[in-house]
């Protein structure tokens, strides 16, 4: 899903809202959650997930193409982490359609 498929099934879902206010509201929820991570918050969406930063240690990695080392400092990267409600939606809706029966056209 992009955001432009969020935009349109909350325009979809929601009637009273034009397209441009799904629009809206999509980047400014969006835009949010990207600023509370850049000043390092946590968020925690029940029933979702959560989203934090993570830090990676500086590394010696290799340039593939001549092979040689290469110093990868350190980063900061964002993480999420899928609710329980989430793990267990995914997994019961995967199981019932790996389960469903495959019905070929004839």
């Amino acid at each position: 899903m992009t955001r432009s498929d969020l935009v349109e099934a909350l325009a979809a879902k929601f009637s009273q809202l034009t397209h441009r206010d799904a629009e809206f509201a999509v980047k400014a929820i969006l835009d949010a959650m990207g600023d509370a991570l850049v000043k390092g918050h946590r968020i925690e969406i029940r029933g979702f997930g959560s989203f934090s930063v993570n830090r990676r240690s500086p590394r010696v990695g290799r340039n593939p193409r001549s092979g040689e080392s290469v110093l990868i400092p350190e980063k900061r990267v964002p993480h999420f982490k899928p609710g329980k409600a989430l793990r267990e939606q995914v997994d019961k809706k995967t199981a019932e359609m790996m389960a469903a029966p495959t019905q070929r056209p004839d």
